[in-house]
């Protein structure tokens, strides 16, 4: 793949990918800080069909010999996860094309090209949501729980990871950086005192939240995006992580920034998801802050000197947005 590809060579490129047919309408879509996504329509032999072209950078060599790093699906993998996803009932993309060495358009895939909102503000404040965003919430706990039920065994490269493992893995990560910061340092002693006892493991998305959720605004959520950071965890993961403000968007609802904890929480236990224990949903909150706070050094710190991407320096700025939260959540009564 070129360093930079133009439009013109990545349609010559898709269209020895899918066939006899036509690329049309091919446009780079914003958001993303390391995967790039084109948004195209193909005219084949069915019409004109709507498609994705997502393209997933190879990983970066690793801060240390043997470091271990927070699960990073590969395109298969990730392919491979939304199919059982889709089988299991989940509204997550359908994958036309894992695409091959030989294609000439590096690492990544292919998928249908789902109509709606994906921006969070949008989802949350405009008045064109209005009639749909009250019943958000419990489609969300519908489908948390759909994927929870999801069955693992054709997903073995899927890590399983702990509440503890989540933590060495973060807290290695910021060592390796060898940036000191005392309120991070406080939040990981703080986690490491309150880790829950194990109590059940199922397929968690890890990512679930406002802006990785395609919104109609008649139909509401339609797709689920951004499976590649899965795993086998604890299902209050999921909850924690769309609980999070920092996915609220200014929003007023606690969940996802549309809808009530109550309304979510009920909801996913009428599907099936298991009973939710609301204090184990808090500590994944707290959690889920503290490694988007990690997170958001190590990007800063990707996004400077050099060719230095504004859009990860620009996160990197966002650092004491969930430190606030969890300083908020770990200080909150219980």
């Amino acid at each position: 793949m070129d360093t930079q590809p133009t439009p013109a060579s990545l349609a010559r490129a898709l269209s020895g990918v899918l066939g006899a047919g036509e690329v049309l309408s091919l446009a780079r879509l914003t958001g993303g800080a390391t995967k790039a996504t084109w948004s195209f329509d193909w005219v084949g032999a069915h019409g004109r069909e709507p498609l994705i072209l997502q393209q997933t950078p190879p990983r970066a060599a690793d801060l240390a010999p043997g470091a271990q790093r927070p699960p990073k699906l590969d395109a298969a993998q990730d392919a491979a996860v939304m199919d059982a996803a889709r089988a299991a009932g989940v509204p997550a993309p359908r994958v036309r094309r894992v695409l091959a060495p030989d294609d000439g358009l590096g690492c990544g895939y292919v998928t249908d090209r789902v109509a709606g909102e994906t921006l969070g503000r949008r989802i949350v404040s405009d008045p064109a949501f209005d009639a749909v965003r009250p019943a958000l919430a419990a489609q969300a706990g519908g489908i948390l729980a759909a994927i929870h039920r999801m069955p693992a065994g054709g997903l073995p490269f899927l890590q399983r990871l702990r509440a503890a493992d989540e933590l060495a893995v973060y807290a290695a990560l910021l060592r390796g950086h060898e940036r000191t910061h005392p309120a991070l340092a406080w939040a990981i002693r703080w986690i490491g005192e309150r880790l829950p006892r194990e109590e059940r493991a199922g397929v968690v998305h890890a990512d679930f939240r406002t802006g990785n959720l395609i919104v109609d605004p008649a139909q509401g959520i339609r797709c689920v995006l951004d499976w590649e950071i899965a795993r086998i965890g604890d299902p209050m993961h999921d909850l924690g992580v769309l609980c999070m403000r920092s996915w609220r968007f200014g929003g007023t609802g606690e969940a996802g920034g549309f809808g009530s904890r109550e309304a979510l929480y009920a909801a996913y236990e009428r599907a099936g998801g298991g009973r939710v224990d609301p204090a184990r949903v808090r500590f994944w909150e707290a959690m889920s802050n503290l490694k988007w706070a990690i997170a958001c050094v190590r990007r800063g710190l990707a996004g400077t000197g050099g060719e230095g991407n504004v859009e990860l320096a620009a996160i990197g700025r966002r650092l004491e947005e969930p430190l606030w939260d969890f300083m908020t959540l770990a200080t909150a009564k219980e």
